[in-house]
């Protein structure tokens, strides 16, 4: 059986996971969160790569897969690692613009150290044509680990934050994979039609291009 290792620091990444197992029953999905340094890995690429690092070395080049379930992670230090260890596939999710998006108001929901990376400003820049609004939101990825983000707080700062000055996203984009535990409660507030976005999707596309499986729950060419 192929084996998928997949690494976050949180609900994110189990998240991912219960999706993966769902969508691939074919596969093994080995679950590798690292809740203890939560904090290190959302703070900054340096520290997300070395807390990676120290992580996966038990399963680098013993998985067919390592995928990293952390947006921060996938957009800094995905290169580096597979420069690194040429023998082990890896993917990540991706910061980009969905070719099904619609001329209107898009929000970007995501964390401060996101808003530092290369891949911000270019999507950024192909969003040039869009009105776009960023929610910066530091405390939430923490919060909903611990079980303690609620609906009265995400109404009332999408309330306060985000519907307000006439702009109404028709789109959101998640660059925080924590965040896709709360989408339920997103789409309350803003309205169950919103598309989101969190690049999962393209993920599955490459997992199947890159173990050759056939779509679906698929089977092995």
């Amino acid at each position: 059986m192929l084996k998928i290792a997949v690494f976050d620091s949180g609900y994110g990444g189990e998240n991912f996971a219960d999706q993966l197992e769902q969508e691939l029953p074919i596969v093994d999905v080995i679950r590798i969160i690292d809740w203890r340094h939560a904090e290190e890995i959302q703070s900054s690429p340096k520290s997300a790569r070395r807390c990676a690092e120290n992580a996966l070395r038990s399963y680098i080049g013993k998985v067919d897969l390592i995928i990293f379930a952390n947006h921060l992670l996938s957009v800094t230090s995905l290169k580096y690692f597979k420069r690194k260890y040429k023998n082990q596939r890896f993917l990540g999710l991706t910061l980009e613009l969905p070719c099904s998006f619609i001329r209107k108001d898009i929000l970007i929901l995501t964390t401060k150290a996101i808003t530092k990376t290369i891949s911000y400003r270019q999507l950024l820049f192909q969003l040039k044509s869009f009105r776009v609004k960023t929610l910066i939101l530091e405390s939430w990825p923490l919060k909903i680990d611990d079980g303690e983000l609620k609906l009265p707080e995400i109404t009332n700062v999408l309330n306060t934050k985000v519907l307000k000055d006439n702009f109404r996203p028709a789109d959101v984009i998640i660059a925080c994979s924590q965040f896709n535990d709360i989408i339920p409660e997103i789409k309350k507030v803003l309205g169950e039609k919103i598309k989101i976005y969190d690049g999962r999707r393209d993920v599955f596309s490459d997992i199947y291009k890159t173990l050759r499986i056939r779509g679906g729950a698929g089977k092995k060419k």
